[in-house]
This record gives C-alpha cells, structure tokens and sequence, in this order.
C-alpha cells in the first residue's frame, strides 16, 4: 500500500512537471503576441485585431494565475479559475466599447495588415491550443486555461474572415462584425468557468459542512 502511494505521488508530482513546463511555454508566447499583434492592430487600425492583441494580454495574466495556482488547493484553484472568467468577461465589455467607438469614427482598417498580424496570432495560438489540448478534460484550473486557448484560436479565424470582408467590402463593417463576435465569445465562455468556478466552491464548502 504504501508503495502505491508513492507511485501516485510521483505520478502526479510528474503530472503536475508537465502542467507548469506547459503553461511556461503558453505564458510566453502569448506575451510576445501580445506587443506584437497590438503593433498590428494599431497599425492596420482594426478593431479585432486590437480586441485579439487584448486577449493574447487576457491570456497571458491567466496563465500566469494558472501558474501560480497550479500547486495550490482546490479552493485556490478554484479562485483563480473564478479570476480567469472575470478577466474573460471584462475583455468582453473593453471590445464592446471599442466596437462602438469604432462605429463612430468608422474608420476603415487595412486590410492586408490585418491578413498578416491575423496569421502570425494563429498559428501562435494554434501551438498554445495543440499543447493544451490534453488538458481540456481535467481539473477547472487547466480546464479553463484550455479554455482561454482555444477562444483566441476561433478569435484569429474571425480576424482573417474580417480582414477578407474589409478587402472585399472596403468598409469597416466586416471589422466591427467580428469584433462583436470575439465579445460575444469572451462573455459567453467567462461567464460559463465564473458558474463552474462557483459550483466548485459552493460543492467543496458543502463537502466540508
């Protein structure tokens, strides 16, 4: 017995290796996308490719959160994964205003700018998604961060789809679309680990009663 014990120690000591050299690697290459893609959006002047640099900084404190709850207890990750929904939903409301703003100056963005910022940010984002992908059915901390990932890769498509409508249309209407798409996704997922985030400590509070 007690060498199965250390086994599943080990096991999940080395399980645990793998979450953090993972999320490392996540935190990293969303930090650099971030400058790098918010260039791109203020250089192209468009909507969703700001709203995605936002969440690529969105996504970067999240891993960081997730990083530093990794080792932590299930009341901590539970927060955290209460802190990553609140950060989803705020990202949602700052792309809202900025959609609007956007309507009102409408200002039409460019498009072959937005083509190449678009494609750098998914294929980054793709690898993140790839990465994670193993994770997406296990505890709510890196099944959120999962989560996050896989938001920014239908993100990117929405930024090539707008970037093909901006060319085709020259109008900012296509880029406006979409970034109200990218809201709507930021909300509805945020919204969803806040309700799971609550039902983990609402359900360990009751276990403990």
């Amino acid at each position: 017995m007690h060498e199965c014990c250390e086994s599943k120690s080990h096991d999940i000591g080395a399980l645990r290796e793998h979450y953090e050299r993972v999320l490392w690697i996540v935190f990293a290459i969303n930090a650099a996308m971030f400058f790098v893609e918010c260039g791109g959006g203020l250089l192209a002047r468009s909507t969703a490719l700001l709203a995605d640099s936002l969440d690529m900084f969105g996504d970067a404190t999240v891993y960081g959160v997730s990083l530093y709850a990794l080792d932590k207890s299930d009341r901590w990750q539970a927060r955290a994964a209460l802190l990553k929904g609140l950060i989803m939903t705020g990202f949602g409301v700052v792309v809202t205003v900025e959609v609007i703003l956007k309507m009102l100056a409408g200002v039409v963005p460019a498009a072959a700018v937005m083509s190449l910022f678009g494609l750098l940010a998914l294929l980054a984002n793709t690898g993140c998604a790839v990465l994670l992908l193993r994770f997406r059915g296990g505890e709510l901390n890196m099944r959120s961060t999962w989560l996050c990932s896989r938001n920014d890769v239908i993100a990117n498509f929405g930024v090539l789809v707008a970037a093909a409508g901006v060319a085709a249309t020259r109008s900012a209407w296509p880029d406006i679309f979409i970034g109200m798409l990218i809201a709507a996704v930021f909300f509805s997922s945020g919204l969803g680990v806040i309700r799971d985030s609550v039902r983990q400590r609402v359900s360990r509070t009751a276990d403990a009663a």
